[in-house]
């Protein structure tokens, strides 16, 4: 754990393969409990993102810390402390499931047999079944069952929802992350579906073309986003003047539909400074605000 305890620590990383940039000069920090969700179009960076916390890739500028180690240099001290669930659900296909709670219990000294057990009956999975066998649902909980059973400090889940069945993606984004999350520890997750992530995201960071484009809790976010419509004396063309805060618009003449990120009553002193006033206000999804993030369009 660093020293202001945060859990993951990624400091100005770039990473580019070959003319593609992956990730341009991330900063993200992950605090210690709770659940903090990674939001991003499919190719924005995340599985990147997710490999250098692992280890897999190693940063070529900047820093990335987990646990306040180095997961290149000591991969056996901090891949001890993390679950983790690949989009690709990447399990042996010759294994049966009793086979592969064997066999993941190994590397594992932590491992609880009592709690690997009460998984596998949750989520009615046989211990005869052979993985390959498994429907697609079957095998993300299975792999699930392997991320979680040694109660890991850190539970990390790349696009874990992809391609399930609303039963399975209840069971992973609303008890089993919850319990973890409750018990003191921490899930890192990444998702192209806002929806889960506003649903059980304590913190969230949005991820666009390998940028961090917006990084807090998401309560905050929620609160500093808003759908404003202002009403102006004179006809604003060709398009609204400035605005603090202002993330997108739409309109004409004297009325216009606009996003902002700011305080309310801040943002309606603006609109007062520019000759408008506000007629109505919305608040906003999180899908809604991160599209006006990074699509500068109002939805």
């Amino acid at each position: 754990m660093s020293e202001n305890g945060h859990v993951v620590e990624i400091e100005n990383v770039t990473r580019r393969f070959g003319s593609k940039t992956a990730l341009e000069d991330v900063t993200l920090r992950v605090p210690r409990g709770g659940v903090f969700g990674l939001v991003g179009e499919n190719g924005a960076g995340k599985t990147t993102l997710i490999k250098h916390v692992l280890g897999l890739f190693k940063a070529k500028t900047g820093r990335v810390r987990v646990f306040g180690m180095d997961p290149v240099r000591d991969p056996a001290g901090v891949l001890v402390k993390i679950g983790y669930l690949s989009e690709d659900r990447d399990l042996p296909d010759w294994m049966r499931v009793g086979e592969l709670m064997r066999y993941t219990q190994a590397f594992y000294p932590d491992w609880d047999e009592a709690y690997a057990e009460e998984l596998r009956e949750t989520f009615r999975l046989d211990a005869r079944d052979k993985i390959k066998n498994l429907s697609r649902g079957q095998r993300a909980q299975a792999g699930l069952l392997a991320a979680l059973a040694h109660r890991p400090d850190l539970l990390l889940l790349d696009e874990p929802s992809s391609g399930l069945d609303p039963v399975v993606r209840r069971d992973i984004l609303g008890a089993i992350i919850r319990t973890v999350a409750d018990e003191g520890r921490t899930v890192l997750f990444s998702s192209h579906l806002l929806e889960e992530v506003e649903r059980v995201s304590d913190v969230a960071a949005m991820i666009h073309e390998g940028r961090i484009v917006l990084c807090a809790p998401l309560d905050e976010i929620k609160a500093r986003h808003r759908r404003l419509t202002l009403r102006f004396e004179e006809p604003q063309t060709p398009a609204l003047p400035g605005l603090r805060g202002l993330l997108s618009s739409t309109g004409e003449g004297r009325d216009w539909t606009v996003v902002c990120d700011g305080d309310l009553d801040e943002l309606r002193q603006g609109a007062a400074s520019l000759g408008g006033r506000v007629v109505e206000e919305e608040a906003m999804t999180f899908e809604e605000i991160f599209v006006a993030r990074v699509k500068g369009q109002c939805p």
